[in-house]
């Protein structure tokens, strides 16, 4: 599909030094980019009800700008189509209804490129903005609002991969979003306990730039001794636990796990298939022979909790987690890039996503933002190889409920 990147031309609206319209335009842009291989059928399917179409996700980024930017800020504001406020909000129940999540694969109107031109035309409404005079405290409001947009907007650009990747995979045709890559087998790092001595620890995002408001505020915390896994667990010991009938040992499962698991019928995770007794894993540069040292993915909280059990671990709580990333990442040991804290995939923890002491919800219908998700969830840490870059840091707490697997997600084992 030809929906080639559009930039807004910055010289034309400012004398380049803008900073955040460059950063506006850049973001943008690259969830275009991401759509770019794909058909326009591709774009309009919802292959299940936890994911959505890309054109839904492209409508719903363009929506936030419109709704917390220009209709905040735009002393002439018109809405570019009345229906989209309903048809393109995800969840704000401040804003008004919203179409149901599970049938937005149903909107095969409006059509494709009505949806460029819904993007192109807020993009143009938000860069004239920008250039245009504004009180300094409206300008920092507008600032931090558009920040916030962009940081959204990334987000969803993960999720249009991980969509993709589970919408690609129910085709019989296994097709590829991306071309195949030779894979290279680089055996994994010797597994190596590091050792902390714990203690009374600061957890939090305390330092300058962007984080959402569910990292704050810096509190303290008291850790007992433990060690962590100097690497993620791989395909070939996750393979390991498949073969060895754990998918039909109760023993190792949480109870609700187990439950889930029978019920599912699941004996491998989300993307790996068996072919002529040599296993296979669907991505999205289609399907490949399982990478053995890779770390392995798509597995839920309670696959993860398994595994650990098995292997006589544990997982590591989000405290741990961040203690040990931010100790490795400040010190000058040349192993601490092979320790796969990011770039690979999400990490799940042991820990209920809740509030930090101290966390108060934002006015408004931003508000709803990450507060009231703090129900039957949990906390994975680290960033994915989807991830865009820029957007991970060691504060940052992604969160889903304990069955979710069709996200970059995989273990870290701590005892």
């Amino acid at each position: 599909m030809n929906v080639q990147t559009e930039h807004i031309y910055l010289n034309e609206l400012h004398d380049g030094s803008n900073e955040l319209a460059l950063r506006y335009d850049t973001v943008r842009a690259r969830s275009i980019a991401l759509a770019e291989p794909l058909s326009e059928e591709d774009c309009c399917v919802q292959s299940m009800p936890d994911a959505s179409p890309v054109k839904w996700h492209l409508a719903h980024t363009t929506w936030f700008f419109e709704t917390f930017i220009l209709e905040r800020f735009d002393p002439n504001f018109q809405p570019h189509h009345p229906a989209f406020r309903v048809l393109f909000n995800s969840y704000y129940n401040g804003i008004g209804d919203k179409h149901a999540r599970a049938q937005r694969g149903l909107l095969t109107r409006p059509p494709f490129p009505d949806v460029l031109n819904y993007r192109r035309d807020v993009d143009t409404r938000v860069m004239t903005l920008l250039v245009s005079p504004l009180a300094v405290d409206a300008y920092v409001e507008l600032s931090n609002l558009l920040e916030l947009g962009l940081q959204h907007e990334q987000q969803h650009q993960e999720l249009m991969m991980t969509d993709v990747l589970h919408l690609l995979s129910c085709n019989p045709l296994k097709p590829a979003y991306t071309e195949a890559l030779e894979l290279v087998s680089k055996p994994a790092a010797e597994l190596q306990w590091l050792s902390l001595e714990g203690g009374v620890v600061h957890i939090g995002h305390d330092e300058p730039g962007f984080c959402f408001d569910n990292e704050m505020p810096v509190h303290r915390q008291f850790l007992e001794p433990y060690a962590l896994a100097s690497r993620l667990v791989t395909n070939r010991e996750y393979l390991n636990f498949v073969e060895s009938g754990a998918y039909e040992n109760p023993a190792v499962w949480l109870s609700e796990g187990w439950d889930w698991v029978q019920t599912q019928q699941l004996t491998h995770p989300l993307y790996w298939q068996k072919n002529d007794d040599v296993w296979h894993a669907f991505s999205l540069h289609g399907l490949q022979a399982l990478n053995l040292d890779a770390a392995v993915t798509q597995i839920s909280y309670f696959e993860a909790d398994a595994y650990a059990r098995w292997v006589g671990a544990r997982l590591p709580t989000e405290a741990e987690w961040e203690h040990a990333a931010m100790l490795a990442l400040s010190s000058d040991d040349a192993q601490k890039d092979g320790m796969q804290f990011f770039g690979q995939c999400w990490q799940w923890t042991s820990s209920s996503y809740s509030a930090y002491p101290g966390y108060e919800t934002a006015a408004g219908a931003l508000g709803e933002y990450n507060g009231k998700f703090m129900s039957n969830q949990y906390v994975l840490r680290g960033s994915s190889c989807v991830t865009p870059d820029g957007h991970s840091r060691v504060t940052y707490r992604n969160f889903f409920p304990a069955t979710a697997r069709w996200q970059f997600s995989g273990i870290r084992l701590a005892r």
